[in-house]
C-alpha cells in the first residue's frame, strides 16, 4: 500500500486559517483555566492572614440628643467608634483587609468612644470637619453605603447633623469662654 498524503480541508490557506484559530482558542482556554487556578489558591492562601477586629472599651462616648445619637449609631459608628459591628464578609480576605484598614483609619480621624478624651480645641475642629463632610454628602463613604443601606443619609439628617455640630461648636466656644 502507499502512503497517503496529509488530509485538508479546503483550500492549504484556508485550512491553515481555521487551524491557527483552533490553537489560539485552546490556548486561551488553558490560560484561562490556569489564570483562576492561580486566583482561587492565592484566595485561599489569602485566608490564612487574618485581621485582627477589635472593639477596645468606650472611654468617654460623644454627647448628643437621642435623634443625634441615633443618627450617627446607625451611619458613622462602625468605622469611626470602638462599637463596630464586624460584617461576616470581614472574615474573608482580601475584602476584610479593607474593612479593617477603614476602620482603624477611621477611628484614627474621629472615635466617637473617645471623644471626651479630645481636647476643647480638638472637639471644636472635628465638630467642623463632620459637619462640612456629612453635609457635602462625602460621609458616610459611599461604598460603605453600598453594603449598608440603612447608613445612607437623607437631606434632612444631612441638614440635622449640620445644625447639630455647629450648635456644638458655638457651646464650647462659649465653655471656653467663661
Amino acid at each position: 500500500m502507499g502512503s497517503v498524503g496529509p488530509v485538508t480541508c479546503g483550500s492549504g490557506a484556508e485550512s491553515n486559517v481555521y487551524f491557527t484559530k483552533g490553537l489560539k482558542m485552546r490556548s486561551f482556554k488553558k490560560a484561562a483555566k490556569i489564570g483562576a487556578l492561580v486566583l482561587v489558591a492565592a484566595l485561599a492562601v489569602a485566608q490564612a492572614f487574618r485581621i485582627e477586629k477589635t472593639n477596645p472599651p468606650v472611654q468617654s462616648d460623644i454627647r448628643a440628643d437621642a435623634s443625634v445619637k441615633h443618627i450617627l449609631k446607625r451611619s458613622c459608628y462602625d468605622c469611626h467608634s470602638n462599637e463596630t459591628v464586624w460584617p461576616w464578609y470581614s472574615n474573608v480576605a482580601p475584602v476584610s483587609w479593607l474593612i479593617a484598614d477603614d476602620v482603624n483609619g477611621g477611628r484614627k480621624k474621629v472615635n466617637f468612644s473617645e471623644w471626651g478624651n479630645y481636647p476643647g480645641g480638638t472637639q471644636k475642629r472635628k465638630l467642623e470637619e463632620i459637619g462640612e463632610e456629612v453635609a457635602e454628602g462625602n460621609m458616610p463613604l459611599p461604598i460603605y453605603t453600598i453594603m449598608h443601606r440603612n447608613a445612607s443619609l437623607s437631606q434632612e439628617e444631612r441638614s440635622h447633623i449640620k445644625n447639630w455640630t455647629q450648635e456644638a461648636v458655638a457651646k464650647l466656644a462659649t465653655n471656653s469662654t467663661n
